[in-house]
């Protein structure tokens, strides 16, 4: 089967790859040329466990080809997948989806009768209402679906080639038929799939999002009132999450979650709401928001008490920029808001991340950086641990203890072995744990 892919940023270039390595022919198309070119070349634009590989198979077998051209694309296939992105407004906590109506527009003239649009981009509900209209007047004969992505970043080809669900949105068994068709290889090893109307589907999506998050800000509310109480965040988090009801998944009290989703996910949705007269519903959305912010200020401000009340004149370390392990996006990183807090009051910052220097560089030029942990540790009077990549686990505490100025560790994100470090010289503190107690 033929399908375009229109976006190569992370959705559409995972989508892109694993739709020719389970036999399509796929064609994406970007207006970015150099990334055009790149993809071409069988290079990924972002980092991703096995997506160079496939990218680099597929690209050689001429299964995968890239273009910016989006009448080729229309000419190439009758099945286009969107995958733009879809952005905070700069005005306001909406969803900006200026570049779904952009590709819409750029499409309609191109399309032939019987095409099927699918959005994978996370959408507000109706949305695809109002391009069906957009399709009903321009492009006669041709529809659009919807069909929600549940990639998580580090784990997106192998979500993409075995996903927990299918969800697609669908307004006749036509364009269900073709999806079904699409993902015949994932339906027959007996994935879930749920055809539901248009608008169900675009909820699934932000539904799913907006309940992780609560779970995220829940334990790192029950984290804060742990430090005030003198108990155990971690222990607390076991014991509630051994509930089979509850379950310990998300339940990881710490810095709390950032990335291109959740947060402008759920500020999206709870804006939505309030537009068609549901705010109410989910207002406690906002104070999830307010709880995942409060997690950054909460860190910082142990670290200055750490430090005896001030940044000023002290080096801090920082371990990680990635808003999480095993990808090399920064956007909305936690990890990166603490760091530049920390500068801003008056310390001298080193960060290293083994995957996102480069993009935390472009993000945060105002930081240092250094490409191995002992030189970004270097004198320092404080190490903070703010992303749980695997290679600060096997770290050795007493061989970095030698480079630094006093082994002092703030882990926010409750991931290394305290023991181990406090063995090799370290005192560790961190969020949501009983140490806490005697900081002053």
């Amino acid at each position: 089967m033929r399908l375009t892919v229109i976006g190569t940023g992370y959705v559409g270039t995972v989508h892109a790859a694993c739709m020719a390595d389970i036999g399509h022919e796929v064609l994406g198309i970007d207006i970015d040329a150099e990334r055009v070119a790149a993809l071409s070349a069988g290079r990924s634009p972002v980092h991703e466990a096995g997506l160079d590989e496939l990218l680099a198979r597929h690209v050689a077998s001429g299964r995968l080809r890239f273009t910016t051209s989006l009448a080729e694309g229309a000419d190439f296939a009758r099945t286009h997948f969107v995958c733009v992105g879809t952005p905070q407004r700069p005005d306001s906590k909406a969803a900006d989806l200026r570049y779904v109506d952009a590709v819409v527009d750029g499409l309609v003239p191109h399309l032939r009768p019987g095409s099927l649009v699918v959005g994978k981009s996370t959408v507000p509900v109706g949305t695809t209402a109002r391009l069906t209209r957009r399709l009903a007047e321009a492009a006669p004969g041709c529809e659009i679906a919807w069909n929600p992505e549940f990639l998580r970043e580090g784990s997106a080809v192998h979500d993409t080639m075995h996903p927990e669900r299918l969800v697609v949105g669908v307004s006749s068994e036509r364009a269900d038929a073709v999806l079904r068709s699409v993902y015949r290889p994932m339906l027959g090893a007996g994935v879930p799939y749920f055809s539901t109307d248009p608008a169900t589907a675009e909820l699934v999506k932000v539904a799913a999002n907006s309940f992780l998050a609560t779970k995220i800000s829940f334990i790192n509310a029950m984290s804060e009132v742990c430090e005030a109480a003198g108990a155990d965040a971690m222990l607390l988090a076991r014991a509630v999450g051994a509930d089979s009801r509850v379950g310990p998944l998300f339940l990881e009290p710490g810095l709390g979650f950032g990335g291109s989703c959740f947060p402008k996910d759920i500020r999206a949705f709870a804006a939505r709401a309030e537009e068609l007269g549901a705010g109410e519903a989910v207002v406690f959305l906002h104070e999830v928001d307010r709880i995942n912010t409060r997690q950054r200020t909460r860190t910082v401000d142990l670290a200055r008490r750490l430090l005896g009340g001030s940044f000023t004149g002290r080096r801090v370390g920082v371990l990680g920029a990635a808003f999480k392990p095993g990808s090399d996006d920064v956007r909305d990183s936690p990890a990166l808001a603490v760091a530049a807090a920390v500068q801003e009051q008056g310390a001298a910052v080193r960060v290293h991340d083994p995957e996102a220097l480069d993009n935390a560089r472009t993000a945060y030029p105002g930081l240092g950086y250094a490409f191995d942990v002992p030189k970004a540790c270097e004198d320092a009077d404080l190490v903070l641990h703010l992303t749980p990549w695997p290679e600060y686990q096997h770290l050795d505490p007493a061989a970095l203890a030698a480079v630094v100025h006093r082994p002092l560790l703030l882990d926010a994100r409750n991931a290394l072995d305290a023991p181990a470090w406090r063995e090799g010289g370290w005192t560790v503190h961190a969020l949501g744990r009983t140490p806490l107690a005697g900081v002053s």
